[in-house]
């Protein structure tokens, strides 16, 4: 959804004729793998961090325009609601001092871009939801004012023909309604892509569908939506919701929806996007002049934008990207499970857990989808985001008996997944010290049980036990919050308790 789009009225006979041209793509997409004309292998890896934008009070400012023109640079970039940003990272090879490079990279970034938000009275936070935003703060009007943006909230709220509807359970209850998409922009994530030949694809998207709730649970950092405690990383169950285009009867026959976990493991990059046709209905019918068919027997390569476009309205929690760069395609596993922040350091150490877990497991003689049931996958998923770091999921023991068993994340992550994730960096050759150094803070949340999600849920219970009524605590929360953030300390070293305003009292403090 990078790309701008523009259209000024689509019919039936545009979403006739870009439905014959994406299968066309298809067929391209299936004879470029059948004649191995992708790039080779080059051990790239990508990141990108949405942001929020909030002022000295801790509330969202709705103003990432005239941010980005302060900031003037092509690294940062419109997201869905004002109040978003992104932020994108150059690719790197995975190997020798990239963990502390793509480290500085981020914080020279952030603090230049946090110095120019300052002059419009903003700040930069990097957390999952910011748990000041209510819904009145997420409507039709307060979208990013961009083309795709605005088309794509015009299709999917034709597709769904009613409001959108928020019904979550966790601590505390949620119910909300949207006549929009714009809830989905309360969800901010970091992107991690990792470029792969086709004969290793589905190996590393096996591996990372299997990990995506280890990810989750040791990471989670969106405890609070709209005012309300929910699940300790409650950005998968909003953003499904709020993207959901399935009236209640489609949902009820078992319609998929279109932010998706799968259902399956896969045997090529070829699998997805063919589901991804045969099962969603286009959004976005934008139909280009390019015929990827000619192209190909004219031995060129086609840029399948037809089918990128449309794979882009597919929210996988991990998404198979293709792309064409300097004439040659290539393949990504785009990597879209983890909120973003705390802080710099966190990102990096779950970028290092990530790309040295995926090596590792994609390369095991006895590989770890071929004994978890996909359905057990999915369900640690949910488990994962439910109850972060505390959770129980299922995983396959070792040894020769085989099958599953419940263990708790944090001794699965500290007994068997940091060996494998080391072994897996010094496959890339990551400079052992950058290792160590980012695996630690993995192990070291694990150890204390703490991450974003339970350092906020922690602080806002403090906050409330200082007097402050909930709307208060939050936004004390949240301005403690980007306060530590910006230090640049890791999560599991922050303290929960602080000196809290006197509510209605300005500049008078209470010690904790």
């Amino acid at each position: 959804m990078g790309e701008k789009v523009a259209a000024d009225g689509i019919g039936l006979a545009d979403r006739e004729r870009y439905r014959r041209k994406l299968h066309r793509c298809l067929e391209g997409l299936a004879r470029l793998l059948k004649e191995k004309r992708f790039d080779r292998p080059k051990n790239l890896i990508g990141l990108e961090i949405e942001l929020n934008l909030a002022d000295a009070d801790g509330l969202p400012r709705m103003m990432n325009s005239q941010v980005l023109e302060r900031i003037a640079s092509r690294d940062f970039q419109t997201e869905l609601a004002q109040c978003n940003l992104e932020v994108n990272i150059l690719p790197h090879r995975l190997r020798g001092r990239v963990l502390d490079q793509l480290a500085e990279e981020l914080r020279t970034g952030l603090a230049y871009a946090d110095r120019q938000a300052g002059e419009v009275a903003a700040r930069i936070v990097m957390i999952g939801i910011l748990p000041t935003l209510s819904a009145a703060d997420l409507t039709t009007a307060s979208l990013s004012e961009i083309d795709r943006y605005v088309l794509l909230n015009d299709q999917m709220r034709a597709a769904r023909g009613e409001d959108f509807a928020i019904d979550i359970q966790g601590i505390e209850r949620l119910v909300s309604r949207s006549s929009s998409i714009a809830p989905e922009a309360a969800c901010t994530s970091v992107q991690l892509h990792l470029q792969v030949t086709p004969g290793r694809f589905a190996a590393v998207w096996n591996a990372a569908q299997a990990i995506a709730a280890v990810q989750v649970a040791v990471g989670a950092n969106s405890p609070f939506v709209f005012g309300r405690e929910l699940w300790r990383e409650s950005r998968p169950p909003v953003f499904q919701q709020a993207t959901d285009t399935r009236a209640p009867e489609l949902k009820a026959q078992g319609v998929r929806p279109r932010t998706w976990f799968g259902e399956r493991w896969v045997d090529s990059a070829y699998d997805l996007f063919e589901e991804n046709l045969r099962y969603f209905p286009p959004l976005l019918p934008i139909y280009g002049p390019q015929e990827p068919l000619r192209v190909l027997d004219e031995g060129g390569v086609p840029d399948l934008a037809e089918l990128v476009l449309h794979n882009g309205t597919v929210y996988r929690w991990n998404r198979p990207v293709y792309a064409v760069a300097d004439g040659v395609a290539h393949l990504r596993v785009e990597n879209r499970v983890l909120p973003a922040g705390p802080t710099v350091a966190d990102v990096i150490a779950n970028t290092a857990f990530y790309y040295g877990l995926v090596r590792a497991l994609a390369e095991e003689p006895r590989p770890v989808w071929s004994r978890l049931p996909f359905a057990t996958a999915a369900e640690n998923f949910d488990t994962a985001c439910r109850h972060g770091i505390d959770a129980t999921l299922n995983w396959p023991r070792s040894g020769r008996g085989g099958g599953v068993a419940e263990i708790p994340v944090v001794r699965l992550v500290r007994q068997e997944l940091l060996p494998l994730a080391a072994a897996g960096l010094d496959a890339w050759g990551v400079e052992p010290a950058d290792r160590d150094h980012y695996l630690g803070i993995i192990e070291e949340r694990c150890a204390r049980r703490a991450n974003g999600a339970s350092w906020q849920a922690a602080a806002y219970r403090h906050a409330l036990r200082q007097g402050l009524d909930r709307e208060a605590a939050l936004a004390a929360m949240t301005r403690r919050y980007s306060e530590l953030m910006h230090t640049g300390e890791p999560v599991h070293t922050w303290p929960v308790t602080w000196a809290v305003a006197e509510p209605g009292v300005p500049g008078v403090r209470r010690s904790a």
